[in-house]
């Protein structure tokens, strides 16, 4: 019986029942404190926060991109202009198997290789969040069938965007520019001017020309619509808006009749050609042979059109105005016959005898003329007008390669003009210091003697000859060239003129000048370098010719192009402004392997120079944008 009561104890086993249920109570009463804890840190303190998260969940901001603004010319036909489409896009993370997706769309509808050729590029320059476009501009009934097949196509979508169409074509291209989709470079400095918000909704930035250079203004502002959603995601209404802002429009100085005039001057050559009005910089004309279709661009190219065109012999992608960089050859001759006056170097009445070459002391080198035989005796006004090469040897002997450099510095000559488009180079205007600092080598006499007729080191671009020609038409004053002429006001549509900027004014005496200015008259007259382009002009031409020379000539020997290939021939150049009285254009033009100016640039700016003076055409020229409003 004392065992069984042991197994019984009563006592014992309620007690450890009640510690048990002590221990129970404990816990339980933990957690709920716990639960309570939180619930309190969740609902009181965390309020806010959570009930922002909650608006976030059932409220969405959905950009909206602005429209671009308008790029015209200067009677205001349509350079550059929006239109809207539908384009298929491909979600990438959204896809789980890609290049099935690619058939069965390709099953649906027409996709060409071309088409997928840029996809697959566009694809590895996305991230894997983004929409890639496989089609742009779809017809109604490419768009009909892709909607019928939304259910089985995850990741498809179509999309309505705005595009950007260039009316004007190639011979405007590396002037509008063109615009692409934005990518990790671009974001990168959207990032870093704290422009990025403003691109939310938006897929194209400028890249190149004026859609480059004022994309700060063509953009405008992002809109946002603040959206309600459901459980899915599904907007159920709009609860408020903020409207995007219409980007501003541009207008320019430039004239599509005469840029068509300029292009159909040039026939088959190639080269560079602009027209400036010398009172106000503004760019009348700018070409640049031979353009490309900016089109190609606007939605992501082709890599095979790509490297067709980037692999051209023929460079269409490089702007030859802002970026060819040339020997000035003999167009330099008026600013160092000018320098010869303004430093006291020379009078206009000095003269010299030219037996057709030019040899330092003490050497046996000669430094041939143009003219077998030379011209005879020269004065400064006949070495401008028959571009006597031995003249400007002896000239640039006595002024020295630093006095040279510091002069022709004031005219432009190795520094960025200032244009409002993007990509411009500096030229090089030798002088010693730079040769020891670019080669650690001294400057020998007889570069010195080469730079004075525009050769050697002296690289120029064509936008550099025409800021130098204005001055000469202006008297000195140096403007800064600009495309853009005003800008319009999306709200008011009021245009805002830009004023020309002035960079300065090299002083110069009206009486050198004018010996000068006599002198490029004389071009034009019978005996000058380019009589034959002003024939029968109902207004007189200042004006210059030059000659770069493309491959080095032997001493003793003689040019002959006949013997040489179109690309090793020498280019030919022109400056010109008129009318020489009271000048209203001035103008530069180089034609790559053109030969000589006289011949080849001299008349292609004479039929710009006609038509912007008198309205004189060459032949009929159809134009395709539309309108809103011998050296």
């Amino acid at each position: 019986m004392s065992v069984v009561a042991s197994l019984k104890n009563l006592d014992r086993e309620l007690t450890r029942f009640h510690g048990r249920l002590k221990a129970g109570a404990l816990f339980v009463a933990l957690l709920a404190a716990v639960l309570l804890a939180r619930g309190y840190y969740l609902q009181v303190d965390q309020h806010d926060y959570y009930i922002q998260r909650a608006e976030s969940n059932r409220i969405s901001l959905v950009p909206t991109a602005p429209n671009r603004g308008l790029i015209l010319d200067h009677k205001g036909r349509i350079l550059a202009e929006n239109y809207s489409a539908y384009t298929l896009e491909i979600a990438r993370a959204q896809t789980a198997d890609l290049e099935a997706t690619l058939a069965e769309v390709g099953a649906l509808i027409e996709i060409t290789p071309g088409q997928l050729r840029r996809f697959r590029r566009l694809l590895g320059e996305s991230h894997e969040f983004e929409t890639v476009p496989l089609k742009s501009k779809l017809t109604d009934e490419e768009v009909a069938i892709l909607a019928a097949n939304r259910y089985r196509l995850p990741g498809v979508e179509v999309k309505a965007r705005l595009f950007r169409n260039y009316q004007a074509g190639p011979g405007m291209a590396h002037v509008v520019g063109f615009i692409g989709r934005i990518n990790d470079s671009d974001l990168k400095k959207l990032r870093e001017s704290g422009r990025e918000r403003n691109y939310k909704g938006s897929v194209h930035i400028g890249k190149t020309g004026l859609e480059q250079s004022y994309e700060a203004l063509l953009h405008g502002r992002t809109g946002f619509d603040q959206m309600e959603t459901d459980a899915s995601g599904r907007a159920v209404r709009m609860l408020s808006r903020i409207p995007p802002v219409p980007g501003k429009d541009l207008r320019l100085y430039l004239d599509l009749d005469l840029q068509a005039v300029a292009e159909h001057a040039f026939g088959d050559y190639l080269g560079g050609l602009v027209a400036l009005d010398p009172r106000t910089g503004g760019v009348l004309a700018m070409v640049s042979r031979p353009g490309f279709d900016p089109n190609l661009f606007v939605d992501g190219i082709d890599p095979e059109a790509w490297k067709g065109l980037n692999e051209s012999p023929e460079r269409p992608m490089v702007n030859r105005v802002l970026r060819g960089i040339y020997p000035p050859g003999s167009t330099i001759k008026p600013l160092m016959a000018l320098a010869g006056l303004e430093l006291g170097i020379r009078k206009p009445g000095d003269s010299i005898v030219d037996p057709g070459y030019f040899t330092l002391p003490n050497s046996r080198h000669q430094y041939r003329d143009w003219k077998r035989g030379g011209h005879g005796v020269v004065d400064l006004r006949k070495s401008i007008a028959q571009s006597c090469d031995t003249y400007y040897y002896r000239l640039a002997v006595d002024m020295g390669i630093d006095r040279m450099h510091d002069y022709l510095a004031q005219f432009g000559f190795g520094e960025k003009s200032g244009i409002d488009l993007e990509g411009e180079s500096s030229g090089l205007l030798p002088s010693r210091d730079w040769k020891q600092r670019r080669w650690k080598k001294p400057w020998y006499p007889g570069e010195t003697v080469i730079a004075g007729i525009g050769q050697g080191y002296h690289l120029t671009t064509p936008l550099q000859l025409v800021t130098a020609t204005a001055m000469l038409a202006n008297g000195g004053r140096r403007i800064e060239p600009r495309l853009v002429e005003a800008i319009r006001d999306p709200f008011s549509h009021a245009w805002q003129p830009l004023p020309p900027t002035v960079h300065g004014q090299v002083k110069i005496d009206p009486a050198n000048l004018a010996e000068v200015r006599e002198g490029m008259l004389d071009v034009m007259r019978p005996g000058g370098t380019a009589v034959v382009a002003a024939a029968g002009a109902a207004y007189a031409i200042a004006g210059k010719t030059g000659t770069a020379q493309v491959v080095g000539i032997k001493q003793g020997a003689r040019y002959d192009e006949s013997k040489l290939a179109r690309h090793h021939r020498d280019h030919a150049l022109f400056i010109a402004y008129a009318p020489a009285d009271d000048p209203k254009i001035a103008i530069a033009v180089l034609v790559e392997n053109g030969g000589h100016g006289g011949g080849t640039a001299a008349p292609i700016a004479r039929a710009v120079m006609d038509y912007y003076l008198t309205g004189k055409r060459p032949g009929t020229m159809k134009l395709e944008a539309t309108s809103d409003g011998a050296d």
